[in-house]
């Protein structure tokens, strides 16, 4: 199961009660932001906004391709570490709103991750160090560290071990 919070709601759907759970204002800023560095392509600049007006966590030299949808709500509960890439149209989710409940949980993203194109990250996810994400996979649980993984339900298909093993193959 994945680490979030969960909160069940009495009315309507979740989602009509979207703003007694997040301000407004908060949103409106934040999907600015993000729509910004979306369609920036100066990674600096991406990195800058990320960490300084939505206040999520960033390594150093971690580069975020184009049309990368960080959660529009709460972004200040991702983090990724250092030197990883996070693959173009790539989404980041902390937060989920469902029929009767909402749920947000926090989404850790290791150093040296390499995240493909058009992947789905799903709240209250871990993704260990050096860990690669096939393009097109819907990360739903943790990622164990040095793992390659893929699909939709997402699958291991290396472990560390084997991708230790593959490495040193190329070596020699």
């Amino acid at each position: 199961m994945r680490d979030t919070k969960r909160y069940r709601v009495e009315k309507d759907n979740s989602l009509w009660q979207i703003y007694e759970t997040v301000s407004f204002w908060k949103v409106m800023k934040n999907f600015i932001v993000i729509q910004l560095a979306r369609y920036s392509p100066f990674l600096s600049m991406k990195i800058w906004l990320y960490r300084n007006l939505l206040h999520m966590r960033v390594g150093k030299k971690t580069a975020f391709a184009l049309m990368v949808m960080p959660d529009v709500m709460f972004p200040e509960k991702i983090s990724v570490g250092t030197n990883s890439i996070i693959g173009y149209n790539t989404t980041i989710l902390a937060h989920e709103y469902l029929i009767s409940e909402y749920r947000i949980g926090e989404v850790s993203i290791g150093n040296n991750v390499m995240v493909g194109a058009n992947s789905t990250i799903l709240p209250g996810v871990t993704i260990g160090n050096n860990a690669i994400i096939s393009a097109g996979t819907l990360v739903h649980k943790d990622v164990p560290e040095g793992c390659f993984v893929g699909g939709n339900p997402m699958k291991i298909i290396y472990t560390k071990e084997v991708m230790e093993q593959r490495s040193m193959d190329d070596i020699f």
